[in-house]
């Protein structure tokens, strides 16, 4: 029996009694967030990339072809593979095996590496765990020619598991799939996700696809087929060129410096695959993967790669001449290339490492699986990857060259980037000494409970400098549209007195000085005209943090204020309206009455006020907190609206033209 024991104080009564056992699957429904993250829109599609996963790993163990994904209007998930269906039949502990894995924490087949020599599950309780943050869930097998099938509410069964006839599965299952009975193998699980656990119940068709797609890439073979009832969307994914075609796709709107190298290599019982590509982009893009698992956080194998990466790029540098040695053999002095760091080796690198090894050895970090923590994995990705590279850049020296060039470029603008960034942090900027006079700063010390509004123009940041609560929140006034940051190495940024401004009043530093644990507020908020000017600044301010300075945006300390479009008044009472929509709305509920529209052209025309019931009192505005679910999509989008390349953006723009808001 798996349970958590959990102890609550009194203050003068604490007994035997007050010790709570939670047995079987209370302990999940007690506290998600240890199984699946949290429980936003984050936690609710690991939900379903658990089940997605379960069936991929059929495919891993080569029993399966297709999956199928279906989400349909009443917000359940429907996941269905041709596998080999979940066992039915009787286990030692006197309920079946369905059974068990659905109900059961640490119970699957994954543990002795029989029945799955490669997976992405490794605690066994996946299953279990979306079946109990369910407020109903239905699992059907198809095997033996016949289908069973069990149902559960909140992780508790409804009944016995009982085989079930053509008719009951026509009236569970989408009519699309066409499920019959004695032709077909598998399972197929539905959930609808509990309310009362997750703050929303909604999936999202972009994430849900972003997760197939990943895995249609990394599993050679496996045909996904995705339909979403919401949307009426239906698409299918299906690529034999695997993690080398990933790469390209991902590279698609940059300008590319080498091909894509791709190295595999099996050390029994690892095996390893890489696909890298160098592009003129100073941004890097490196995803790791576990047995189709993307580790978002990295691990082991990211780290063995990055070390292979290095050494390969300086021997390479020192075998053919480019970089040398401090001396030469009489003890003179050489004109020498600047010393390669990993830091270097980042600028325009988008590489895949995927990794596959038993899954009964594998160790992550938790359950979500975000980090790979084997430290054997490392010596071996290294070794492969450090091999591999090193005979791909022999042979292809005008490839090495193309890379070489570009990581010596990164290497002088790094040291020009330093000797900028030290003149302008030298004497302590980040300890507060030398704070930018335009900043009124807020009078608490713990960036926890500290905001920072990045306001645009002088007018607006009077506003609301006077409107501000000024214990917590600071105000960084900055006049004028900035830098377009996605083309522009660090050293411009310093010399920009904008940016310069921001760095320091942000507190934590830039580039390789970077230290998030000195960051002076964990609310920085954007705050720009609602109009289109006010829309590109925004659009800028987002790619400098973005590209810049990303673990603020990784850590969720970025926000944009959503200011008000017009203030609707009607004898002594007004309303502040957020959309136009809103505002017809109003209107037309308003014939008869003598009201006036007030249109804001900009913060500047508020006064101190209105911008503090509106945008900047807690209690009453909106904030939009950014974060990056898709890092591909984060980065593709950045590369086409602000990048060199003009067809790109062209083409989105006339894509996207009706979505636009041109009222200014």
């Amino acid at each position: 029996m798996i349970f958590q024991v959990r102890f609550f104080m009194a203050k003068n009564d604490y007994t035997a009694e007050q010790i709570q056992v939670l047995e079987g699957l209370e302990p999940v429904r007690k506290r998600p967030g240890m199984y699946i993250g949290s429980t936003d829109t984050r936690g609710l599609h690991e939900s379903l990339r658990e089940i997605v996963d379960n069936s991929v790993d059929e495919s891993l163990a080569g029993v399966a072809t297709d999956i199928w994904v279906y989400i349909d209007k009443e917000g359940r998930a429907y996941v269905r593979d041709n596998g080999r269906g979940i066992p039915v039949d009787k286990h030692k502990s006197g309920v079946s095996a369905l059974e068990l894995a659905m109900t059961k924490l640490h119970a699957g087949g994954k543990f002795s590496g029989e029945a799955y020599k490669i997976s992405g599950g490794l605690h066994g309780v996946g299953a279990s765990v979306v079946n109990a943050l369910s407020e109903y869930c239905l699992v059907v097998v198809m095997r033996d020619g016949k289908a069973y099938y069990q149902e559960y509410k909140a992780g508790v069964r409804v009944d016995a598991v009982k085989e079930t006839n053509q008719a009951q599965l026509d009236k569970w299952l989408p009519s699309k799939w066409g499920v019959k009975i004695g032709s077909q193998t598998g399972t197929i699980t539905v959930f609808k996700p509990d309310k009362k656990v997750f703050t929303t119940t909604e999936f999202d068709n972009n994430k849900i696809r972003t997760i197939l797609k990943d895995r249609a890439y990394l599993v050679g073979g496996l045909f996904f087929h995705f339909y979403d009832e919401v949307h009426d969307f239906e698409a299918s994914y299906y690529f034999e060129g695997g993690i080398k075609t990933m790469v390209k796709h991902s590279n698609r709107d940059k300008v590319a410096v080498s091909d894509v190298i791709y190295i595999s290599h099996t050390d029994d019982p690892i095996s390893i695959e890489a696909a890298i590509q160098y592009t003129d982009t100073y941004n890097e893009n490196v995803k790791g993967y576990v047995n189709g698992i993307n580790t978002t956080d990295g691990g082991t194998h990211v780290t063995g790669f990055r070390m292979a990466l290095t050494r390969a790029i300086n021997d390479y540098g020192k075998r053919s001449g480019i970089l040398k040695d401090d001396a030469n053999g009489n003890g003179k002095k050489k004109k020498v290339a600047p010393i390669i760091t990993g830091d270097d080796l980042k600028e325009g690198l988008n590489a895949i490492v995927y990794v596959k090894m038993p899954s009964e050895s594998l160790q992550f970090e938790s359950q979500t699986k975000a980090k790979l923590n084997n430290p054997e994995v490392q010596g071996v990705v290294m070794s492969a990857i450090k091999e591999g590279l090193d005979m791909y850049l022999e042979e292809n020296p005008q490839q090495a060259k193309a890379i070489l060039d570009k990581v010596l470029l990164a290497a002088k603008a790094r040291l020009a980037a330093r000797a900028a960034k030290d003149a302008v942090l030298r004497k302590g900027a980040l300890d507060g000494a030398s704070l930018p006079g335009k900043l009124a700063d807020c009078q608490n010390t713990d960036p926890a409970n500290s905001e920072l509004y990045i306001v645009e123009g002088d007018s607006a940041g009077g506003s609301a400098k006077n409107g501000r609560d000024r214990k917590f929140q600071a105000i960084l006034p900055l006049f004028g549209k900035v830098l377009n940051t996605e083309r522009a190495r660090l050293d411009q940024i310093i010399k920009s007195d904008k940016f310069k401004n921001l760095i320091v009043a942000v507190g934590a530093g830039i580039g390789e000085q970077f230290d998030i644990s000195k960051l002076r507020y964990h609310r920085i908020i954007i705050m720009a005209d609602a109009d289109v000017d006010g829309e590109h600044i925004k659009s800028l301010y987002l790619t400098f943090f973005y590209r810049h300075l990303p673990d603020i945006v990784k850590n969720g300390f970025l926000y944009v204020a959503v200011p008000p479009l017009y203030k609707v008044i009607s004898g002594k009472e007004h309303q502040y309206v957020y959309s136009d929509e809103e505002k017809d709305t109003i209107v037309k509920a308003s014939v008869g009455k003598k009201i006036a529209v007030q249109r804001f052209k900009g913060l500047g025309e508020m006064n101190a006020n209105e911008l503090w019931e509106t945008t900047m009192n807690p209690a009453s505005r909106i904030l939009r907190q950014i974060n990056v679910d898709d890092a591909e999509a984060a980065d593709h989008m950045f590369t086409t609206l602000m990048g060199d390349e003009v067809p790109p953006r062209k083409k989105y723009i006339q894509t996207h033209a009706a979505m636009a808001n041109l009222d200014i």
